[in-house]
C-alpha cells in the first residue's frame, strides 16, 4: 500500500487500510474465515481506483506526475537495463547529477547497445539536493550532447527519459549559459544520424524537458504530463499568482490524451491501476513492452518485416529526416487550428 497519497486518493487509502486490517485479522485468527469479506473489499477497492483515475482533472494529473513514490529514471534503469554503465562530466565545468547518462544493452541483447539519457530526482532530502530536484544545469545538457555525439559516431541509438519541472533557473546557471545549452541540445538532437526515442515518465516541464525530447518516437506514460511551462509558471505570468496553478493546468492541454490528438507524441504507455507508483515492477514491464513496440523497429529496421507490414517500421526513412519532418508537421497542425 502506498504511504504517500494526495487528497483525491484518501478514499482509496481508507479502503485499503480496512482491507489490510482484515487480512491481518485473518492471519491472526486462522479459525475465522474472512475470505468472502476480503474478496468483496478487494473488488470495492479496484472499482474505486478505476472510478477515481478515469475522471482525473488536469491538476490531479499534474500531482500524479510529481508523486513522491513514482519510479524515476534510475528505477527503470535498475529494472530494465542491468548492464547500464553511467558516464560523467561535460568536460567543460563539472558533473551534473540531475541528468544520468550512459550505455546499456538493449533488453538483454549483447549485439545492440543504446545510449540512455534521463533526468533523475531524489527520494531523501540529501538525494534531492544532490540531484537538484531533477532540474539540470548547463553542464548537464552539455554532458548529454557530449555523449549523444559519441553515440552518433558509434551508430548507437539514443533513448531519453524526461522527468523534470524544468531546467534550473538560478543566477549562476544563467551566467554559465543555461538557455544556450538547452538550445544547443535541442539543435544537436535534430542533427543526429541515429534513431532517438524520448519517454516522459513523470513531469515534462518547460525547456528543461524539451532539451532531450527530440525523438523519432515520443511517448508518455499514462499519468505523466508534458508542457512548455509548468502550471505554476503559467499562472505567475498570466495572473501574477502561482496559487492559480490549478486553473492554468485546465488550459495547458498537458495530458497524454491531449498531446496524442495534437500529434505531439506518438503513443501512450499504460500504467498499473492507480499509477506507476502503486506497482513499479508492473510499470517497468509495461514500459519495456511499449519501447519494444514503438522503438524496436527503429533499433533493427532491416529484420523487422512484420512491423513493416503493420506500418510501424521506419526503416525506409532516415532518422534525421524523419525527425525534421515530424516536428515541422506539429507546426502545420497548430497553424491549421489557428486558421
Amino acid at each position: 500500500m502506498v504511504e504517500a497519497f494526495f487528497e483525491f486518493e484518501k478514499p482509496i487509502a481508507t479502503l485499503e487500510k480496512k482491507l489490510q486490517d482484515l487480512r491481518d485479522l485473518s492471519q491472526e485468527n486462522v479459525n475465522v474465515d474472512l475470505r468472502s469479506e476480503i474478496s468483496s473489499l478487494e473488488k470495492k477497492v479496484a472499482t474505486l481506483i478505476d472510478e477515481t483515475f478515469s475522471n482525473l482533472t488536469p491538476w490531479q494529473r499534474v500531482q500524479l506526475s510529481r508523486h513522491p513514490s513514482r519510479p524515476y529514471t534510475a528505477d527503470y534503469l535498475d529494472a530494465l537495463f542491468p548492464t547500464f554503465l553511467e558516464l560523467h562530466g561535460d568536460r567543460t565545468y563539472q558533473e551534473d547529477h540531475a541528468i544520468m547518462a550512459g550505455f546499456a544493452h538493449w533488453f538483454g541483447s549483447q549485439d545492440q547497445s543504446v545510449l540512455i539519457v534521463g533526468h533523475q530526482k531524489g527520494r531523501t532530502t540529501k538525494q534531492k539536493m544532490d540531484r537538484n530536484f531533477g532540474m539540470a544545469k548547463p553542464e548537464g545538457y552539455r554532458k548529454a550532447i557530449r555523449l549523444m555525439d559519441l553515440a552518433n559516431r558509434m551508430r548507437i541509438p539514443i533513448l531519453t527519459f524526461i522527468d523534470t519541472p524544468g531546467a534550473y533557473p538560478g543566477i549562476e546557471t544563467e551566467e554559465r549559459g543555461q538557455a544556450q545549452a538547452i538550445a544547443e541540445c535541442i539543435q544537436f538532437m535534430f542533427k543526429l544520424e541515429v534513431p532517438t526515442c524520448a519517454v516522459v515518465i513523470g513531469e515534462g516541464g518547460s525547456g528543461g524537458a524539451l532539451a532531450i525530447g527530440v525523438g523519432n518516437v515520443v511517448l508518455m506514460q499514462e499519468y505523466s504530463t508534458y508542457s512548455v511551462i509548468s502550471p505554476e509558471g503559467c499562472a505567475s505570468i498570466l495572473w501574477s499568482d502561482a496559487k492559480l496553478a490549478e486553473r492554468a493546468a485546465d488550459g495547458l492541454r498537458l495530458s497524454p490524451n491531449d498531446l496524442l490528438k495534437l500529434k505531439v507524441i506518438d503513443g501512450i504507455i499504460a500504467e498499473p491501476p492507480g499509477g506507476a507508483h502503486r506497482n513499479p515492477a508492473l510499470a517497468a514491464q509495461q514500459l519495456q513492452k511499449a519501447l519494444v513496440h514503438y522503438f524496436g523497429p527503429w533499433m533493427n529496421p532491416s529484420t523487422d518485416s512484420k512491423s513493416k507490414a503493420k506500418g510501424r517500421a521506419k526503416s525506409v526513412q532516415v532518422p534525421k529526416t524523419h525527425r525534421l519532418d515530424k516536428f515541422r508537421k506539429m507546426g502545420d497542425l497548430a497553424l491549421g487550428h489557428a486558421l
